[in-house]
């Protein structure tokens, strides 16, 4: 009942029905219902039977409810239901019978939830909620095609380089510009912007994983996602900074685990001091875009990020940004730096004040507020570049036939060299 429905039909049936045994019930959905722009009339009292025999005529709704109360066997009633439903529809049970079993066997028959009786408006609320973000996010399991999952680290080597704002522009760069599902994980428990940078409310997503971690999974992903927009969803938090967290970090590998399965690219920001703490978060990292600025911190800094990565994550390629570069107002030059840190720069991201401010205004990340600015296309270009890791095409990054990932790694992130040219 829960599998992806077929593309060009969803269109003709009804968003919702519910068929419940009792008065209370009836009259605790009527106004749920109107409240989701739904017509009342998709609320009706009658058994699973009626149900059945209904929907055998019927198309069936995107989401259905059921009432298992009055079924004296609701496993082979719910069995009966799957005959006549068609593939996509998403499944609500609710019934008396509280019994661990009794859930468990209904879930592995393709229930999406079960609710007890007498259940609350908030249960209905939320048990609905979680079966809209079914139908518009990504389908965990689910494969679309054979793309290879891409994640990104992101890291400042500083406070206040602008790390976050290149993960944010990046994230939305992946799900707008190249059609991928797409996920920000902001690791900034406290003080993140991940949320706030796409005018987002945070929610208690990521705080809960932490306090939880054997809760997490694809169903918790997904109630604790906050969407962005169609493609894009974010996990970010703004923790109680009298809270602190203690963690080992295995929620957060847990959470990577799950936003691979889920989506086709993963960005995560990651702050300095975490990647000091929870080195493991980078086992499974393919790129790491390391943002700078042209100053003797972060020069110094740099040097020993990347010797920590040349040894904690071997696999991983690494792209250095410098943002926030004016043109004469740097402390140190562009020529000193790389040859401080024995690399060149992939990428300079211009200083601009405007676009900035422009995007917070906004509500919008600084590649999506700023598209035609000089910014806003050297990030397009940062996306682009991390993006040809997963194309489809084995051309796509150099002549050679279907090279691998790590060829591709390497081709893509190997330092240039530093002998002139006579």
């Amino acid at each position: 009942m829960n599998a992806p429905f077929p593309p060009g039909k969803q269109a003709t049936r009804n968003p919702f029905a519910a068929y419940v045994c009792d008065d209370a019930s009836v009259e605790l959905l009527k106004p749920l219902v109107f409240e989701l722009g739904w017509p009342v009339e998709s609320v009706t009292k009658t058994a699973l039977r009626g149900a059945i025999q209904s929907l055998s005529v019927a198309a069936s709704p995107t989401i259905l409810m059921i009432d298992l109360a009055e079924s004296s066997e609701p496993l082979r009633d719910v069995g009966a239901l799957a005959e006549v439903c068609e593939p996509g529809t998403i499944v609500i049970a609710a019934g008396n019978t509280n019994d661990v079993r009794l859930y468990r066997e209904l879930l592995n028959s393709g229930i999406q939830d079960y609710l007890l009786k007498p259940f609350t408006a908030d249960q209905v609320r939320d048990a609905l909620a979680q079966a809209q973000m079914m139908l518009m996010g990504p389908r965990h399991g689910v494969a679309t095609d054979e793309r290879i999952h891409l994640m990104t680290a992101v890291i400042g080597v500083r406070g206040g380089v602008g790390a976050s704002m290149v993960a944010s522009s990046l994230a939305w760069l992946m799900a707008e510009n190249a059609g991928r599902t797409a996920a920000l994980l902001d690791l900034d428990v406290h003080f993140g912007t991940g949320a706030l940078s796409l005018d987002l409310e945070p929610g208690r997503g990521l705080t809960d994983a932490i306090d939880n971690p054997a809760r997490i999974d694809g169903l918790f992903l997904e109630r604790a996602l906050v969407k962005a927009n169609e493609r894009l969803s974010v996990l970010s938090a703004e923790a109680p900074i009298n809270n602190p967290i203690v963690t080992d970090g295995g929620a957060y590998f847990q959470l990577q685990e799950e936003l691979k399965s889920a989506f086709e690219c993963t960005v995560v920001d990651v702050p300095r001091s975490m990647m000091v703490q929870h080195p493991h978060l980078f086992h499974d990292v393919q790129s790491v875009v390391l943002v700078v600025d042209l100053t003797l911190a972060a020069t110094r800094d740099t040097i020993r990020i990347l010797a920590w990565l040349k040894n904690n994550a071997p696999q991983a390629g690494v792209l250095v940004v410098a943002n926030r570069v004016h043109p004469s107002l740097t402390e140190i030059s562009r020529k000193d730096f790389e040859s401080s840190i024995e690399r060149a720069i992939d990428f300079v991201l211009p200083y601009d004040h405007k676009q900035a401010v422009n995007a917070a205004k906004l509500g919008k990340p600084v590649a999506e507020a700023g598209k035609s600015s000089k910014i806003g296309q050297g990030l397009a270009q940062i996306s682009e570049k991390l993006l040809a890791l997963v194309h489809d095409d084995p051309a796509f990054d150099g002549p050679k036939p279907k090279p691998t990932l790590t060829d591709e790694l390497k081709a893509l992130f190997a330092p240039k060299s530093k002998i002139a040219k006579k």
